[in-house]
């Protein structure tokens, strides 16, 4: 884990939400298991396996070192999270988390809870993605499927959107959404719909068409979305939901599952769809392997055909 105790020893004292170090991503051998995140004024620790008591010191005296010499007047808040075959332990390590704990990224604030589950609020990983959203948004009328806690959406309104309807299974994750919108400042101009879209899509399609769609769906979650089996059925539907011309942000956290699945499966549902690019992942996210990392791919629907000369004229 010296890898990790050396980052750990090199990093500066955040601002914004952000991976500290990414042992996921196999560019530290034998540090695989290992993940430090900033949620200021909190470190999240996580490990996926379960991790000694003198792991646990050692990463506790290397923080305590550091923000000693970052935030001498500060206290240190750490939590550490073991994740094994589907079970979560969440230990306080030390000091404590505010409550509200709102973070930061890139002028947004967003609700985090890092006591309560494996999700915490906020997905670091795709703050590129957010990012773009933000850029392409102006003047837009958004579809955010699987919106969790409504960051894509605050991302979108932030760029100028016209409007953003956000859809999620979770009435508690929709409940947070528009707490997020809150703290921004945005008061209108976003619509919350709990809502499972394999029931029916008629309130979905009667709001569209979109200029812009966000796929971010769980890669597996039962009763939810199984990447495997559901990616081909939404993609179905997406030809008729986007305005000529529009664009759909298609996004798989799934190691096992390579970007040509997603393009696989993009040709056989809608292959007038057509495929712009990839968006790179956040420097701290680097992998070994694009293909096991996130992926995160833009499509854009045809242009409406210009009229020929003969039809203008008549």
């Amino acid at each position: 884990m010296q890898a990790l105790l050396d980052a750990i020893a090199q990093m500066d004292a955040p601002t914004d939400a952000g991976r500290i170090f990414h042992g996921r991503g196999g560019l530290h051998p034998g540090c695989e298991q290992w993940a430090l995140d900033a949620f200021p004024p909190v470190w999240l620790l996580t490990r996926f396996q379960p991790a000694t008591d003198a792991e646990l010191a050692l990463v506790h005296n290397a923080l305590a070192a550091r923000w000693a010499q970052l935030q001498p007047d500060e206290p240190l808040n750490w939590v550490y999270q073991c994740r094994q075959a589907g079970q979560t332990e969440t230990r306080l390590m030390a000091g404590a988390v505010p409550e509200p704990h709102v973070v930061t990224e890139h002028g947004a604030r967003y609700l985090v809870h890092l006591l309560k589950g494996q999700n915490h609020g906020l997905f670091l990983d795709m703050a590129s993605g957010r990012s773009w959203v933000r850029a392409q948004a102006t003047g837009q009328k958004v579809l955010n499927l699987f919106a969790y806690t409504g960051a894509f959406s605050v991302a979108a309104l932030q760029g100028g959107a016209k409007q953003v309807v956000n859809v999620d299974m979770s009435a508690g994750a929709m409940a947070t959404g528009q707490q997020n919108h809150a703290l921004n400042g945005l008061q209108a101009g976003a619509s919350f719909l709990a809502h499972d879209i394999f029931k029916t899509w008629g309130k979905i399609t009667r709001s569209g068409p979109y200029h812009l769609i966000v796929v971010d769906p769980p890669s597996y979650q039962k009763g939810s979305f199984v990447a495997t089996k559901d990616y081909l059925r939404l993609m179905r539907r997406l030809p008729d939901l986007l305005r000529p011309g529009g664009r759909v942000l298609l996004c798989l956290n799934a190691p096992e599952l390579s970007a040509n699945f997603l393009r696989d499966q993009m040709q056989e549902a809608a292959p007038e769809l057509e495929f712009e690019q990839r968006l790179p992942n956040p420097v701290a996210f680097a992998d070994v392997s694009d293909e096991r990392s996130l992926k995160v791919l833009v499509y854009r629907a045809p242009e409406l055909a210009a009229p020929s000369a003969t039809a203008a004229g008549r």
